[in-house]
Parts: structure tokens; sequence; C-alpha cells
């Protein structure tokens, strides 16, 4: 059940040209949040802006109480939210959404992250190999992509969940030149044979583009695919309105749906 909740701002460092990593102390979100889930976050005292800001969860730490969102500077929110001091307090709403489903038959987790795409893979490598302890049948393989080497951030992070981690950016400085689903493909067809893959999920997240080519990838692998969708949000809860996306089933709120869906659930066109 999502709460309201202040909670106290622990650490607030800049990672990237305009990225930065927020760590809050709230037992209740660390108790109760699921990878791929979402808070929503107000950035200012004044109702300027007036909307909150959703901000998936980067880690959930249960024992220490602690939380991280990894976020860009890309407006006036997350500009105010980015100045904002530690010991100061925030006011967040969560958990919300949808998170990631881990299937215990799988055995293969393949995570894909484009930009910002990255946020939520460590809370769920971690969930997958327990913390960073790599659980006897489990393997992990994370491969994430972005426009330089300056936009790649978190690579160090997730190398602590597991040694196989890829990466591509779209001009070569890091890693292999060319785009993440470049990277899941030449995996798919290197280093996993057909009969792996029932055993295998690919969980991703990412621009929208990306996303509607790791979904054709997994159709046509026949791999199970959970895709988390970024999307603008108002109320965060469903009740707008305002962040529909077209499935089979008629159409679903990113916010209270998803943002994780099943990849066969998601019509594109």
């Amino acid at each position: 059940m999502a709460i309201q909740e202040k909670c106290r701002i622990e650490d607030h460092k800049q990672v990237g040209p305009r990225h930065y990593k927020l760590t809050l102390a709230s037992q209740y979100l660390a108790s109760h949040a699921q990878p791929g889930q979402f808070v929503n976050v107000r950035c200012c005292e004044t109702s300027d802006p007036l909307l909150r800001r959703p901000i998936s969860l980067h880690r959930i730490d249960a024992q220490k109480g602690m939380i991280e969102l990894l976020y860009e500077v890309v407006g006036r929110g997350t500009e105010l939210l980015s100045k904002k001091p530690v010991g100061q307090e925030l006011d967040l709403l969560g958990p919300l959404g949808a998170g990631f489903k881990i299937d215990p038959a799988k055995k293969i987790h393949l995570m894909a992250g484009g930009g910002m795409g990255i946020a939520p893979l460590r809370a769920l490598a971690e969930q997958v190999t327990g913390r960073g302890s790599r659980v006897a049948g489990q393997a992990v393989y994370i491969l994430i992509g972005a426009k330089n080497k300056e936009s790649l951030i978190g690579e160090d992070e997730l190398r602590k969940t597991t040694d196989q981690v890829q990466t591509a950016t779209d001009d070569g400085s890091a890693g292999k030149k060319g785009v993440v689903t470049d990277l899941l493909l030449d995996f798919l067809d290197s280093q996993l044979s057909v009969t792996s893959y029932p055993l295998s999920v690919i969980y991703a997240c990412g621009p929208r583009l990306m996303l509607k080519a790791v979904a054709e990838i997994a159709r046509q692998k026949k791999i199970d695919c959970q895709l988390s969708l970024e999307e603008r949000m108002a109320c965060g809860i469903g009740a707008c309105k305002g962040c529909p996306v077209k499935t089979v089933s008629g159409y679903k709120m990113v916010c209270k749906d998803g943002p994780v869906f099943d990849a066969k659930e998601l019509v594109w066109n």
C-alpha cells in the first residue's frame, strides 16, 4: 500500500553530467517496495512546479531502512530536487505501480537498460542474486547503453551485483559502438542456446523505441519478457488518466497498471 511520508535525505551526490543519486531514510518504503516500482517526489514546498516527479527505485535496503533514487535533471522539478541538501526531508508518495515479477523457475536473467532505463536494474539484480551474493543456478547478465561515455552511469555499481555487464554507446566512446538491443541480439545468438530460452527472462527499461525492439526480439526468440515503460505521469495513482498505454485488453494506466508490463500485453501500433 502506498503512503505519503517525509523522508530524510541521508546522501545526495552528482554521479554524471546531469545525473544524481539520492539516498533517503524510509523503513516503510524499504520494507514494502519492489524493484520496478517508483515513488512520486514533491520537489519543492511551493506550487511551482505543481506536480510531483515520478522516480524509479534504484536500490531498496530493508536492513538499513534506506532507498536510493537515481535521476536525471531534465526540467524545473528535477533541477530544484538536485539542490536539496543532506538532512532535509522530502515528501514522498509510494511505493507506486506494479514492479518486476521474478519467476523462481527462470535461471537466466537478462537485464537491458537504455539511458536512464538503467535506474531500476540494480534493485532488480540485487533481489535476483540475494543482494549481491550469487545464488546457485541463477545467472544475471546486464546490458546497458547510452549516447556516450559520460552518460553511461551506474556501470561500477551494477558490477557489484554481477560480473556479467556489457556496455554500448551510440558514438563508441565506451563499450561496443551501437545500441543496447545490439548487445541483446549478440548475447542471445552467441552465448545462449535455443534450449535455454525457456529458462530465460528478459527485463528491460528505456525509451519506447528500444522497448519495442526488445519486445520483438523476445517474441522472435520465444523468451518471456517484462518491460518497464518510461512515461510522463501526473497523479501517479491512475486517477487522472494521463498516462494511457494500449494493451491487448484495452487501455491501461502506466502509473497504476505498470510501469512494468508483460511484453506480450502491449500493442505498439
